[in-house]
Formats: structure tokens, C-alpha cells, sequence
């Protein structure tokens, strides 16, 4: 299983995000590589316990079985909808949110489970250690994947 707490998991993570460049195109949705990099560090950063976003009401009558569904062994689908608090319309450079990003997926694998916040997640709510560092990663996967890397 891939993990961001596995040294060799979070290296080739590491790795793929390597292979983005400032003109890389993505294969379906709206996000450039840039706004790709920043909404990628928003769920990271409320794994840490950085971000702080209220539960809303369709999470709280949603949210256990859409974790159900995206913990399960598929990548994440294209298309699924994305919480408003995880939009980033206006990003930095390219080089900026990328060093941002990567210095997140560093810290996970540096830090280990403790690095989680012990807060419930705003739509899934409560999280094991298993189900944050699962979901964190393919977040992440999915997102690479829409960028050929």
C-alpha cells in the first residue's frame, strides 16, 4: 500500500512531482498546474491541523459514506467535486507552490502520524491514522495522474 509515511511511498511521490513543469497541460479538468499545486496543499495542510474548515451539513449527512467510497482500493474518479475551502483561484508561481507542495509531502514522511491533527476531517469526519495518510495520497496520486506525472 502506498503511503505518505513509507520512506519509498513518499520518495516516488516526491519523484512524480519532479516531473511537473510550469507548462504542463492537464488531461481533463479545469485546474492549471499551478492551482493544482496550491489545492493540493489545502487538505494536507488540514491534515496538519494548519487549516481549520467548519463541517458543513452535506458533510456531516455525506461525508461517512463518501469516505467509505474513497478509501475503498479505486483511484479517485475524474470529476468529483471539490469543497469550496479547497479552491485556490489566485496561486503563486509555479515555483512557489510547487516548494510548498513538496516540502508538505516531506514534512509527512519526516514527521510521521503524529504530524495529523486529532480534529475530524471537515466533510469525512473522524479519521484513523490509516485513513488520513490513504486519503492524502490519493488525493495526491489523483491530481498527479490528471497531470501525466
Amino acid at each position: 500500500m502506498n503511503s505518505l509515511f513509507e520512506t519509498r511511498s513518499n520518495r516516488a511521490l516526491i519523484e512524480r512531482l519532479q516531473l511537473l513543469k510550469p507548462d504542463s497541460k492537464p488531461t481533463w479538468g479545469k485546474l492549471n498546474v499551478q492551482q493544482m499545486l496550491a489545492h493540493c496543499q489545502q487538505p494536507l495542510r488540514v491534515a496538519t491541523g494548519e487549516l481549520k474548515l467548519k463541517r458543513g451539513l452535506v458533510g456531516i449527512l455525506f461525508g461517512k459514506l463518501a469516505k467509505k467510497k474513497l478509501a475503498g482500493p479505486k483511484p479517485f474518479d475524474r470529476g468529483l467535486p471539490t469543497a469550496p475551502g479547497f479552491l485556490v483561484r489566485d496561486p503563486q508561481s509555479f515555483a512557489e507552490e510547487h516548494a510548498k507542495l513538496v516540502a508538505l509531502v516531506v514534512r509527512f514522511g519526516a514527521e510521521g502520524p503524529r504530524v495529523l491533527t486529532k480534529e475530524p476531517h471537515p466533510f469525512f469526519g473522524p479519521l484513523s491514522t490509516a485513513e488520513w495518510d490513504l486519503l492524502q495520497w490519493k488525493h495526491l496520486d489523483h491530481h498527479l495522474r490528471q497531470f501525466g506525472a
